[in-house]
């Protein structure tokens, strides 16, 4: 379980809440609320004050990069640092099956990123983030740019995360969305985190 108590930070307002082990909560609320921050705060990215444990351990008692591949922050347009995709991945092959299950062809490893589309980017982002097998996903927009058919996998493989026990913590502008995967929501307005009814 991820808990989250007292977080703040120059953009959030103190917020409390906590997301079980397999299930996933949607964070809505309108842009420029904060919801990345949310996120990004929890995953150790931008300073913060407050309490985030897994499991009942405190994020400060395990060093950063561990704490990060436990808790995944997925952002909505995420970085890049070589000319390839396989580039991104220790073992380019262990991430053949996932790219398959997203829609992705094995052949896009060797593609050079400047040819992805904002929507390929995403889920291979997303996959580099799988590969981790993380406890807790911090997901941003991740189907922003993609199709009814791609959005439909990635969902899919979200559901098969819950299933092994990953918490899902998910920032969608799509109230369907929001139905298809969470069981709650968060609304974030103005810094300020509430359970929405």
């Amino acid at each position: 379980m991820l808990t989250v108590r007292n977080l703040s930070s120059r953009v959030l307002k103190p917020a409390s809440f906590a997301v079980a082990s397999g299930t996933c909560v949607a964070v809505q609320g309108p842009s420029g609320a904060g919801k990345s921050v949310l996120l990004r705060a929890i995953a150790d990215l931008d300073p913060a004050a407050g309490e985030v444990a897994l499991d009942g351990r405190p994020r400060e008692s395990m060093p950063a990069p561990r704490w990060r591949r436990s808790v995944t922050y997925v952002a909505a347009e995420s970085g890049w640092w070589s000319e390839t995709v396989a580039g991104h991945f220790p073992d380019p092959t262990a991430a053949v099956p996932i790219f398959s299950e997203l829609g992705l062809p094995a052949a896009a490893l060797d593609w050079p990123v400047l040819r992805l589309s904002t929507g390929e980017r995403q889920r291979i982002a997303l996959v580099r983030a799988l590969l981790l097998h993380p406890r807790v996903l911090l997901l941003d927009e991740p189907t922003s740019a993609l199709d009814p058919e791609a959005t439909a996998l990635v969902e899919a493989r979200l559901r098969r995360e819950q299933g092994r026990g990953c918490a899902i913590l998910i920032v969608t502008h799509a109230a369907a969305q929001a139905d298809r995967l969470a069981a709650r929501r968060l609304l974030v307005e103005d810094g300020a985190v509430r359970e929405a009814a």
